[in-house]
């Protein structure tokens, strides 16, 4: 039996500089990320399309939410495998390309991720278990583009 789960996220814009959107430098592209009794999330457009480079654009928010989903499941996995990693970090590139129409659409993403474990018999194990994660991670399943990873593992 599958299971649904439900998310809810409120998108405020708040880049009205008081003459609303009467033309495209008119108004900043700044905005509000809320969720319920969590800490907002401070948003703006790339700097390309006239944001702020200061704020948290889609594209980022985009990328984090693999990079994410992808080390949640490898910490599982490694849980259960008895793999004791001690850090983790992922240095995650996206390339997006923009059409000649203005839109544009993501065309590849590659996570870095930069693993330590307790101890060289693990690595194998570990490597390993970056396939499992994205055949799991419930964002990379969502989407469109190739989603790769280049995992880098090392003992403490």
């Amino acid at each position: 039996m599958e299971r649904e789960h439900h998310y809810a996220v409120t998108t405020e814009w708040t880049g009205n500089t008081g003459t609303g959107t009467q033309s495209y430098r008119s108004y900043e592209r700044s905005h509000e990320i809320r969720v319920e009794n969590k800490a907002g999330i401070q948003g703006s457009s790339d700097p390309a399309f006239r944001g702020d480079k200061t704020k948290h654009n889609p594209e980022d928010l985009l990328l984090a939410s693999l990079s994410a989903c992808h080390m949640l499941w490898f910490l599982h996995f490694c849980s259960e495998a008895e793999v004791i990693v001690t850090a983790y970090t992922d240095h995650a590139v996206g390339t997006m390309a923009e059409t000649s129409n203005g839109s544009g659409h993501f065309t590849e993403v590659i996570l870095r991720p930069q693993v330590v474990v307790t101890h060289a018999s693990m690595i194998d194990t570990a490597n390993a278990l970056h396939t499992k994660a994205h055949q799991y991670c419930f964002i990379a399943n969502s989407v469109n583009f190739p989603v790769r990873h280049e995992p880098v593992c090392t003992v403490a």
